[in-house]
Parts: C-alpha cells; sequence; structure tokens
C-alpha cells in the first residue's frame, strides 16, 4: 500500500492516480499525554491502519493525484540517519573535484560511519526545496529512503528488513562547504521525503532498485541500490548499534554518482523503480 500525507495533513492512499482521503482512520490512534513517547505514532500503528484502509477505502471520498500538495509522509521522526559516500561512484566523483569536496569528508564510509541530519529539515515533495544561500554551490542527492517501523535496538543484520515499515524517495540536499555535513545538510527542506510512504511487503527486495534523477529533464543520476557499498540490513544494524531507531526514523542510504548544482527555478524530477516519481521545485528561500 502506498499512503501520503497531504494538503493540511490529511492521511490518503494512493490508487494509480487518485488519492483515497483515509483521514478519519486516524481517530484509532492512542491519545498521548506529555511526555509524548518517542517515534511517529502513525508508522508505529501502521499495521492496524492498514488494516481499517482496507475497510474504508471503497466508500471513502478520492480526488486526483496531480491536485494535492504532497508533504513528508512522515510527520514525527525523532531522527534522520544519513550515508555518506555510499556508492564508490560517488567516491570517485568525489575524489576528482577536491575544489567542491573537501579531503577530510572523502574517507570512506566504513571509516566516518553514518551522520545525522536534523528532522527539522524533512520536507514533502510539493513543499521544494528553499536554498539559504545561493551564493554557494547547492546539490541534489538522490537515495532509496528506509523508514523504520518498529523500536529497533541492536538488531541483526539477518533481522534488520523486519523492522522496516516501508520505503520513500530521499532528497538529501547538500550545500558544499568546508563545515561538518550535518550542519550543511540540515537546512529547512534539505531532506526531501517523498512522494508517499511505500510499505515494505509492496516494494519487496530493496537491494535491487533502479534509481534516476534529472534535473529539468537532464539526466544527472542513475544508478541501482545494489551497488552500495554498505547495504541497507547492515546500515539498520549499523545505525541501531550507536542509537535506538524508533517509528518513523528515517535512514537516507546514500548517492551514487551524478551530484551536481541546482538553482532557484529547477525543477527535480527523482524515481526509484517500485517506490514512485516525484517532482520537486527550488526556489530561493
Amino acid at each position: 500500500m502506498r499512503f501520503c500525507r497531504y494538503n493540511d495533513n490529511r492521511l490518503g492512499l494512493i490508487d494509480d492516480e487518485d488519492v483515497i482521503d483515509i483521514t478519519p482512520v486516524l481517530e484509532m490512534l492512542p491519545a498521548h499525554r506529555w511526555p509524548f513517547p518517542p517515534g511517529d505514532p502513525l508508522i508505529a500503528h501502521l499495521p492496524h491502519i492498514r488494516e481499517a484502509a482496507l475497510r474504508v477505502k471503497d466508500r471513502s471520498p478520492r480526488q486526483p493525484l496531480a491536485g494535492v500538495r504532497l508533504l513528508s509522509p512522515v510527520a514525527n521522526p525523532t531522527k534522520l540517519v544519513a550515508a555518506p559516500v555510499n556508492y564508490l561512484s560517488h567516491l570517485a566523483e568525489a575524489q576528482a573535484d577536491p575544489a567542491t569536496f573537501h579531503a577530510h569528508q572523502l574517507k570512506r564510509i566504513e571509516e566516518i560511519g553514518l551522520f545525522l541530519k536534523a528532522s527539522s529539515s524533512l520536507a514533502g515533495a510539493g513543499e521544494g526545496v528553499a536554498l539559504r544561500d545561493t551564493e554557494r554551490r547547492n546539490d541534489h542527492e538522490l537515495e532509496l529512503a528506509v523508514v523504520i517501523g518498529k523500536t529497533a535496538d541492536r538488531v541483526l543484520p539477518q533481522r534488520a528488513l523486519e523492522y522496516v515499515a516501508g520505503y520513500a524517495l530521499g532528497l538529501d540536499m547538500t550545500e558544499r562547504g568546508p563545515e561538518e555535513r550535518s550542519m550543511r545538510k540540515s537546512i529547512d527542506t534539505y531532506s526531501v521525503l517523498g512522494p508517499w510512504l511505500v510499505t515494505a511487503d509492496e516494494v519487496g527486495d530493496p537491494t535491487q532498485l533502479e534509481l534516476a534523477l534529472r534535473v529539468n529533464g537532464e539526466l544527472r543520476q542513475r544508478a541501482n541500490t545494489r551497488d552500495l557499498i554498505v547495504g541497507i540490513p547492515q546500515l539498520i544494524a549499523w545505525a541501531s548499534a550507536y542509537y535506538t531507531l524508533h517509528p518513523g526514523d528515517v535512514i537516507f542510504t546514500g548517492t551514487p554518482d551524478g551530484v551536481g548544482p541546482v538553482s532557484p527555478g529547477d525543477v527535480i524530477s527523482a524515481s526509484i523503480e517500485g517506490v514512485g516519481a516525484m517532482q520537486v521545485s527550488v526556489r530561493a528561500a
């Protein structure tokens, strides 16, 4: 199933070119008092939401997908985890361009580990990317995004995919410069997630997915997730070895070669096999 959050925080079910409004099923989510439990309650209760969605979808209102504004399908992650230089092709690309990619940022992923992005940088496809500093180079980085479905603490790689709620496209937008990755990649709207959440059962094997990105129609990135240096189960196990992953936490799995700059007015078109496609507009903040 494909779930989206849209317009004024409506919950939708994607059906071909339509969105079915299943917002009333959110009433089944438990009411919490402060302090609120960590994680996104919708993702934490997604199995029950799915059951309810199946019961109501045939009698719920629908509208054309083209007429809605898509928000991030995850509203309340506790953290956004990201994998740097996780394709050999991107590592080679970065090593060949020292003017853009600083030397201290080019160690192998096995040496430097994962990094965190601010959850406030999360945006949906319909919200677009707002560049704060247009005098510096700002790059697109298309990645498969993994959404954690249940609490994961020191999980084994062979069981890691049991903790996945679903997948989405991720744009790990990056302002180039000497600062730490977490700072340059945590600008508001620099973590685009969308266009919706595809449940793990629908995607099947996430290790064999084609992905592509175009800017204004020009092909910039094309790869397959089989080329990841550190695979998805290993990323989940590695992250959960250091910090507990909660429902709704997102892992950006890394980008291939072809990253390049965008400017206000550009349109990014991205797709991942089995997950979906989205268009994201770029503007000046």
